[in-house]
C-alpha cells in the first residue's frame, strides 16, 4: 500500500528541538489533517524535523497495517505481504484488532509521528536516538489481545540496559518528570533490534540505561513503599527495645544480650539514616550530603560487623570456649564499632562520598547521599559483607546440625516442638543477618523474587528481632526444667539464645 500520490502536509515551524510537552500538544491536534486531505486516504506529515503518516479508517476491510520509517526520512505504509526495507530504522505493526476497536468507538484515523531531538532524561538514561513515537487513533485503545509491535533497528546494547516504555501524554511524577512506565509493554531483544510489544496506544520510546536489566517502575514503587514502611516500623520497635533495655534490664544483662543491644543500636542508626537520606540529598548541600553518606555507610558496616560478633559469640558457646577473657565485652565493642569507622574515615579522606542519582528503567531518578563510584561501592560493601556472610552462614549451619543431633538424641521428656525449633532457627537466621545474602542472587530470572525477599526481610529486620527478643527472653517454667537436663551450649542456642 502506498501513500496517495505521496501528498505531504508540511509545516515550516522551527521548533527543531522538541520536548514531550510539545509532542503531546502536536498529537492532540493531529486530527486537523483529516480536514485538509479531502478524498485522499493517506498522507505523509512533516513538521520541522518531525516525520509521520496519517491514514483514514474506513468502516469496512480492516486489516493489519505496517508503518516504516526509513533512514532517509521517508515514511511508508506496507501491506502484510511486503518485507521490511533494509534501510528501515523503525517500524510499527498495528494489528487489525486495533483498527476494529477504533472504528467501533467512532475513531476515524490513524496518526503516527516520530519526534526527534528529545532531551536526555537524566544524567544516565536517554531515549534511543533521542526519539519518541506517538500513535493516535482519536479514541482510547487499550487491553489489545494482539500487541502493537514497534521495532527499533540497529540498537547498540553493549553495556546498556534497554526498556520499552510508554507515557499517556498527561501524567507526571511528583517531581515534575513525565511518568514513563514499563507497564503494558514487553521488551524483546532480537539480534541488534529491540521489539516493543504493547497492548495500548500512547507515546512510546526505548530507554537506554547503563548496566544490567532494571525492574519495572511499578515494582520499584512497590519495593520503595515496602522499604520505607519496614524501616519505619523497625525503627520504632528497635527504639522501644533499646529504651526498655537501658531502663529495666541493663544491669542484669548477659554477655549475649549486651552484644545483641549493640546490634540493635547499629540497626536503629541504619534505619534512621536510610529514612532521612533522600531528604538530605534534596537539599543539594554537598557537605551535608557527605556527612549523611558517611553516617549511612558507617551504620551499614557496623550492622554487618555486629552480625559477625553475634556469630562469633555463638561459636564460642557451641564449642564451649570460655568467654572469661578480661574485658571480653569491651574488646568485642571496640572491634564492632572501630573497624567500620576506619573504613569510613579512609573513604572520607579520599573524598569518596557525595550525591548519587539513581534511575529506574523508565527514566525516573532519585538522589541519594552515597558512594558515587559504583565499582568502589561494590568492592567495599559486597566484599565486606561477603566475608561476614561466609562466617555467619558457617556458624548457622553448624548450629542447625547441633540442634538436629540434640533433637534426635533427646528422650520424650526433653523433646521440643517442631514449631519452636523452626522459630528458633528463623530468629537465628535474622540475628546473624543471613537474609542480606539474597543480594547475591539478584541476577537473571531470580532478580525480581530476590529483590522482594531481600527488601521484606531486611527492611523489617528490626521488627523481626524485636519479636525474637520478646519471646526468647520469656523463659517458661518448663524451659527452666528442660535446661537442667541439657548441655549449656545447646540450651543457649536452642531454648533461651541469646539470653543465657
Amino acid at each position: 500500500m502506498s501513500l496517495d500520490n505521496n501528498p505531504n502536509f508540511s509545516s515550516k515551524e522551527q521548533n527543531q528541538t522538541e520536548n514531550a510537552e510539545n509532542a503531546a500538544y502536536t498529537m492532540s491536534k493531529i486530527n486537523i489533517i483529516a480536514e485538509l486531505m479531502g478524498n485522499r486516504t493517506t498522507a505523509s506529515i512533516t513538521i520541522g524535523k518531525i516525520q509521520g503518516v496519517f491514514a483514514k479508517l474506513t468502516q469496512q476491510n480492516q486489516n493489519n497495517k505496517n508503518f516504516v520509517f526509513a533512514s532517509n526520512g521517508d515514511v511508508k505504509i506496507l501491506s502484510e505481504s511486503n518485507n521490511l526495507a533494509t534501510d528501515c530504522t523503525l517500524s510499527v505493526h498495528l494489528p487489525k484488532e486495533a483498527s476494529e476497536m477504533a472504528v467501533k468507538k467512532n475513531g476515524s484515523y490513524i496518526g503516527i509521528l516520530l519526534f526527534p531531538e528529545i532531551p536526555k532524561i537524566n544524567a544516565t538514561s536517554y531515549f534511543f536516538n533521542n526519539q519518541i513515537l506517538g500513535i493516535e487513533m482519536g479514541v482510547n485503545i487499550f487491553n489489545l489481545s494482539e500487541t502493537i509491535n514497534i521495532q527499533f533497528s540497529n540498537v547498540n546494547m553493549t553495556g546498556r540496559s534497554v526498556s520499552c516504555v510508554s507515557w499517556d501524554g498527561r501524567s507526571n511524577q511528583p517531581g515534575g518528570a513525565h511518568n514513563w512506565i514499563t507497564d503494558g509493554c514487553k521488551t524483546m531483544e532480537v539480534n541488534s533490534s529491540v521489539i516493543c510489544q504493547c497492548s495500548h496506544l500512547t507515546f512510546f520510546a526505548l530507554i537506554m540505561s547503563p548496566g544490567n536489566k532494571n525492574i519495572s517502575y511499578s515494582d520499584l514503587k512497590t519495593l520503595t513503599q515496602i522499604t520505607k514502611a519496614g524501616c519505619g516500623i523497625s525503627l520504632f520497635f528497635l527504639g522501644v527495645t533499646l529504651f526498655m533495655h537501658f531502663l529495666v534490664r541493663k544491669n542484669k544483662a548477659s554477655e549475649a544480650v549486651k552484644i545483641l543491644m549493640n546490634l540493635f543500636v547499629a540497626l536503629f542508626l541504619l534505619n534512621l539514616c536510610f529514612l532521612i537520606n533522600e531528604s538530605i540529598a534534596k537539599l543539594k548541600v554537598l557537605a551535608a550530603c557527605v556527612v549523611m553518606a558517611a553516617a549511612l555507610h558507617y551504620s551499614m558496616l557496623a550492622t554487618f560487623t555486629w552480625f559477625f560478633m553475634q556469630a562469633l559469640h555463638l561459636y564460642f558457646n557451641l564449642h564451649q570456649i570460655s568467654t572469661d577473657i578480661k574485658y571480653y565485652i569491651c574488646k568485642i565493642c571496640i572491634a564492632g564499632w572501630v573497624i567500620p569507622a576506619l573504613i569510613v574515615i579512609g573513604l572520607l579522606a579520599s573524598s569518596n562520598y557525595g550525591n548519587v542519582e539513581i534511575s529506574d528503567n523508565n527514566g525516573t531518578s532519585v538522589n541519594m547521599c552515597w558512594i558515587p563510584d559504583s565499582t568502589l561501592h561494590l568492592g567495599v560493601n559486597i566484599g565486606y559483607y561477603g566475608i561476614v556472610f561466609i562466617f555467619t552462614l558457617t556458624v548457622f549451619l553448624v548450629t542447625v546440625v547441633q540442634i538436629t543431633k540434640f533433637a534426635s538424641k533427646a528422650d520424650n521428656r526433653d523433646k521440643i516442638s517442631t514449631k519452636k525449633t523452626f522459630f528458633s532457627l528463623l530468629g537465628l537466621f535474622c540475628l546473624l543477618g543471613i537474609s542480606w545474602g539474597f543480594a547475591f542472587f539478584s541476577y537473571g530470572p531470580l532478580l525480581l523474587p530476590s529483590y522482594y525477599i531481600f527488601t521484606i526481610l531486611n527492611s523489617f529486620q528490626g521488627f523481626f528481632l524485636f519479636v525474637y527478643y520478646y519471646y526468647s527472653s520469656r523463659i517458661r517454667p518448663e524451659d527452666r526444667k528442660l535446661s537442667k537436663n541439657s548441655s549449656r551450649a545447646t540450651e543457649n542456642m536452642y531454648i533461651t539464645f541469646p539470653y543465657a
